[in-house]
């Protein structure tokens, strides 16, 4: 049986863990980045499908590819954090499931014959991976500022012109500076959104 981890970790990962809005200078190399998602792969997707797509937006030149998308209150941040992430959603995810989920031989035919049910597939999947990323950056000592805000039709345009990927949302990702923090907002209680049955 897995022992709990300690305060510290928990306090880390989600108690004192915030959505930053402003960064330190300090960069985060192609290294961590590397790190950082062969952590973040282990977390489980449904057939082990593993849809998600990951783009590291890290130098100036496609900083600005990626701002002329984005709403204009999420413009100076991104600009300004060391790195932002595109989690897209592969829409050919099943071509891999032969090798990642040998279990089920017919499994990439069940999804490239039922489009919609391949569409919701990808965009639970990647959504639950872009919660693992923030979890595994919170892990490595990074802070993370999730954000809608952009025009998705705008980046896939952008960054993915063939069409496999579709963007889902973004991540500015850096070494958090809390002056840039808002009050953090409350929680519902255990009461409101949740039931035992």
């Amino acid at each position: 049986m897995s022992k709990s981890l300690t305060s510290t970790a928990l306090e880390q990962i989600f108690f004192n863990a915030r959505t930053f809005n402003k960064f330190t200078p300090e960069a985060i190399t192609d290294e961590i980045l590397v790190q950082l998602y062969d952590l973040m792969k282990w977390g489980p997707t449904s057939m082990n499908c593993q849809p998600g797509h990951f783009v590291f937006v890290k130098s100036s030149k496609a900083k600005q590819r990626l701002n002329a998308t984005l709403m204009a209150g999420n413009q100076e941040k991104t600009l300004a954090a060391p790195v932002t992430v595109i989690i897209a959603a592969d829409t050919q995810f099943f071509n891999n499931l032969p090798a990642q989920f040998p279990a089920m031989p017919n499994a990439k035919e069940m999804f490239a014959s039922n489009a919609a049910f391949s569409q919701a597939t990808a965009n639970r999947n990647s959504s639950m991976q872009g919660a693992y990323f923030i979890i595994a950056a919170r892990m490595l000592g990074l802070d993370c500022g999730p954000m809608s805000g952009f025009d998705n039709d705008a980046v896939d345009t952008e960054f993915f012109p063939e069409g496999r990927y579709k963007s889902n949302f973004l991540i500015n990702l850096g070494y958090g500076d809390s002056t840039g923090n808002h009050s953090r907002g409350p929680r519902l209680t255990f009461d409101q959104a949740a039931s035992i049955v």
